[in-house]
């Protein structure tokens, strides 16, 4: 009988094995990566964060319940059609089971419309509208990293506080632009502060002379770059030549990261105000894992690298407590467990599918205060995720119940 007892419990232990794997629907997981990796935010995400959730993945232990996990990547050069395109054919014929990332608020909207249609999970850290948590947001969609009322909250909130009460922009010409000048526009409002005009301007222009002129015309004490990436960049340097700062007005970088601080260097960058929700040098674990991180690439993350590895990993831990990549499965227990990482501490999931974690106040620093490479950042002022993001009640999203 015993003999008998073992042979019986070694036969449950040899079938538990494959039942288990066959909850995977072809045998292993596919995450794929989409964002800008040629264009104005190549360094903002990029490739960068495709070795982000590479790096989450060899963390997690490099396969899941012993299936395969691969990750795949892809250039959608901000373009909403190109996007679409590579989501269909990774969701309809190459067994994509996510996809991530998704700089570009147009893209990303585009990509979570085809994602809802289709019944597949997206985690974008890449874009910042909150419109993805709103009016857009769906049940399998979700929201890492920031948003635009997060940085309206920090960087706009900091700069009314020391006094910038009257504000110009300069927007992108796209769904994020409009979305972060409409955001800290209300939130300056809010406090007291004027808006005295803005202007647009397209993606990746590299003449930035007659809206910096206006700009300054305006009189505003504050100028805010309702931009990102290289158009921060851009206009920043050229702002310098036009004595914008020299003149007592303010550049506000609205969405500017540790990559931009990097290519613009500490002299053009300096006393620049900005929120980010991660910060390598924040502590010794976040320090250990940028350390590992640089290792694989040369650089430190920042907010959307560190994101992507925290997204990964955390819809790696949801397949694996489901025991299936089943979106529906999968898609509730995101919302419900606590995101507990290197990026995220003590964060949540509301039902619109937003990330709730702390965000980040920082002051660029001047070259003569930074004692190591890429020790860029004095942190002025932890925001916590409750006031930094919209209650998910007020969002907008049709999901949520009142």
């Amino acid at each position: 009988m015993k003999l008998l007892s073992l042979i019986s419990a070694a036969l449950v232990a040899a079938t538990a094995i494959p039942a288990t794997a066959a909850e995977l629907s072809d045998g292993k997981v596919k995450i794929g990566i989409l964002n800008d990796q040629s264009g104005v935010y190549a360094d903002f995400g990029g490739k960068w964060s495709v070795e982000a959730a590479k790096m989450a993945v060899e963390d997690f232990g490099g396969t899941l319940q012993g299936a395969p996990i691969e990750i795949i990547s892809a250039d959608h050069q901000n373009k909403p059609d190109i996007a679409s395109n590579i989501a269909r054919q990774w969701y309809d014929t190459e067994q994509v089971d996510a996809i991530m990332e998704l700089t570009t608020s147009s893209v990303a909207l585009a990509v979570q419309g085809i994602s809802a249609e289709k019944k597949k999970i997206d985690l974008v850290t890449g874009a910042a509208t909150t419109e993805l948590t709103g009016k857009a947001c769906s049940p399998y969609g979700f929201h890492w990293a920031y948003d635009t009322h997060a940085l309206a909250v920090g960087t706009g909130g900091a700069l009314v506080k020391q006094g910038g009460d009257t504000w110009f922009f300069l927007t992108a010409d796209y769904a994020f632009g409009y979305s972060l000048e409409e955001q800290t526009a209300n939130f300056v409002k809010s406090q007291g502060g004027q808006v005295l005009g803005a202007v647009r301007h397209p993606l990746a222009t590299t003449d930035y002379s007659s809206f910096l002129l206006q700009a300054q015309a305006s009189g505003a004490k504050v100028v805010g770059l309702a931009n990102a990436g290289l158009d921060t960049a851009n206009a920043i340097k050229q702002a310098a030549e036009f004595g914008i700062v020299a003149g007592g007005q303010r550049m506000a970088a609205l969405l500017f990261t540790l990559a931009e601080v990097h290519g613009l260097g500490l002299e053009a960058a300096q006393g620049l105000t900005l929120t980010e929700s991660f910060y390598w040098d924040r502590d010794d674990e976040s320090r250990e894992f940028a350390q590992r991180y640089f290792d694989k690439t040369g650089r430190m993350p920042n907010m959307i690298q560190a994101g992507t590895y925290s997204g990964v990993l955390q819809y790696l831990k949801a397949i694996d407590k489901a025991g299936t990549d089943e979106t529906e499965a999968v898609a509730k227990l995101m919302h419900e467990m606590p995101v507990e990482d290197v990026f995220a501490r003590g964060g949540k999931v509301t039902p619109n599918g937003r990330l709730v974690s702390d965000v980040y106040l920082m002051e660029v620093k001047k070259p003569a205060e930074s004692t190591k490479e890429w020790d860029y950042f004095k942190v002025l002022a932890t925001v916590p995720g409750d006031e930094a993001y919209i209650k998910p009640a007020e969002s907008g999203c049709p999901l949520v119940t009142q």
